[in-house]
């Protein structure tokens, strides 16, 4: 999920806030705004009080009105959050709303737009959901875990609140499954230790501990995240990006794509393959910087339920952008994208996806989608806050489509793609290096066209292989923080 136009909604503060904006009211994943009626008091932060704001964010912006079931009687659910998911239940079982709808923090997710920050060990998670394994599949490089040899490709192989009380994480898998492991990873509070025995690449096992901290979120890691491929004497553009929801990933994006156009690259590899959105400003930024030839032409039209089409927009590509913690708009650089090979997977969401379908119509059949199919989520959210109770309901109330008019692809991209090209998840090589699977594949794509690939098998969210690396699912609680519902698997 995201929070752009993936975090298609962000605000209202009694009012609506879409992600789009560096407002924490803006849109995840779409754009638009406006304030709910009737407009809540927020003098009382009762069960009900907050149930009854929930059902009338709903009833005037949800985008599938007809997919709302208005009869569910809110006495029979004793949190917010299930009182919202047996309203959409409709939504959900056709499929167009796949748990997009949430009630969040307003203090939570402000904080994280805005600071880019979270407490944890900085490390993202899978597991295979056939041996009981888990490891780690990338790693923020000023968090905890970082220094004391966390990194992609090492397992988790024991976890305990100190040495004392050490479990095998095969045991607690197979006893309790991934919630077993999720539970006792422990709340996101900085101060809060674990320990752990790790087992290395080179198959060495050791004992650590470490403190959970605050550390900033940064969206382009700085060893692999923007990098120009040498292949066979063609520059590649490979970028890394690991969420759209923190609002300076836009200065990260401004960098890489001056290097792009600076060494002439045309030919791109987008590796979204955990990405599950974010801010629609940071797409639509990335669009632009990937404008070439386009300015002027149409980037994505956002399109609200027919009540509310006076919301509705059209995006065009910028040549000038303004940037956070500024206000004044300057001139951008932007490659021109002849090919463009994106990585994704199941955890790859929201504006992600909104990235990916904007270009279709410009790149045509040099298009492909890499690894496996993604989630399938081309609608997005606005916030509306109720202040006094710190409740931001994220409803899905927009949906994205490209310059053709097509955003259909709820059972992921795959089915709407060009080219799809089948490839692991290979955590034995580091993200970005061209010997890692989905990255050889990329290359191989922009190098041959679709005779270089398998075709995707499967449907959003299921992978079509059976391979240890295709058994691998991101590590994601039922009820995931603000920061693991942009950012997958993150602790």
């Amino acid at each position: 999920m995201s929070i752009g136009r993936n975090i298609i909604s962000i605000t209202l503060a009694a009012s609506l806030v879409a992600c789009g904006g560096d407002s924490p009211q803006g849109p995840i994943g779409g754009g638009g705004g406006g304030t709910p009626t009737p407009t809540p008091s927020t003098g009382t932060c009762s069960l009900s009080a907050r149930q009854d704001f929930a059902f009338a964010v709903l009833d005037e912006w949800y985008l599938f009105p007809d997919l709302l079931d208005r009869t569910v009687n809110k006495n029979n659910f004793t949190t917010v959050q299930s009182y919202l998911d047996a309203l959409v239940a409709p939504a959900r079982a056709a499929g167009q709303d796949k748990g997009f709808t949430f009630i969040t923090s307003i203090e939570e997710e402000n904080d994280l737009i805005a600071n880019g920050s979270s407490a944890g060990f900085g490390i993202r998670l899978a597991y295979d959901t056939a041996a009981n394994r888990v490891f780690v599949i990338e790693a923020f490089e000023n968090a905890p875990a970082f220094p004391q040899g966390f990194d992609r490709g090492v397992e988790l192989i024991q976890l305990g609140t100190n040495a004392a009380t050490l479990e095998s994480i095969s045991s607690i898998m197979a006893a309790e499954g991934p919630s077993g492991v999720i539970s006792r990873l422990g709340a996101s509070t900085a101060g809060l230790q674990r320990t752990f025995v790790i087992r290395q690449q080179d198959s060495t096992e050791r004992q650590v501990t470490v403190t959970k901290a605050d550390y900033a979120l940064d969206a382009v890691s700085d060893r692999y995240g923007a990098q120009i491929i040498n292949d066979n004497g063609k520059q590649v553009g490979y970028l890394n990006l690991r969420t759209f929801i923190v609002a300076s990933a836009d200065r990260d994006l401004q960098a890489a794509f001056q290097n792009f156009s600076d060494q002439g690259v045309t030919e791109i590899i987008l590796d979204f393959r955990y990405n599950g959105g974010g801010l629609v400003r940071i797409a639509e930024l990335m669009g632009d910087l990937m404008r070439g030839n386009n300015t002027g032409e149409v980037f994505s039209r956002t399109v609200l339920r027919p009540s509310k089409s006076s919301e509705n927009s059209t995006r065009l590509f910028r040549s000038t952008a303004s940037f956070s913690g500024t206000s004044a708009a300057v001139a951008i650089p932007s490659i021109n994208v002849t090919k463009m090979a994106v990585i994704g997977r199941d955890g790859t969401a929201s504006a992600s996806e909104l990235v990916a379908n904007a270009f279709l119509p410009y790149v045509g059949d040099n298009f492909a989608l890499v690894g496996a199919n993604t989630s399938g989520k081309p609608v997005g959210q606005f916030g509306f806050d109720l202040a006094a109770c710190d409740d931001r309901i994220r409803a899905v109330t927009f949906q994205t489509v490209n310059a053709d008019g097509n955003g259909e692809y709820f059972n992921g991209l795959a089915g709407v793609v060009p080219n799809t090209c089948r490839a692991e998840d290979d955590i034995t090589n580091a993200l970005g290096n061209p010997a890692e699977d989905s990255v050889a594949t990329a290359l191989a794509f922009l190098r041959s066209g679709a005779s270089a690939c398998t075709a995707i098998a499967g449907t959003a969210g299921v992978q079509g292989l059976q391979s240890v690396q295709e058994r691998r699912e991101l590590l994601q609680p039922a009820a995931p923080s603000a920061v693991q519902r942009e950012i997958p698997g993150l602790y």
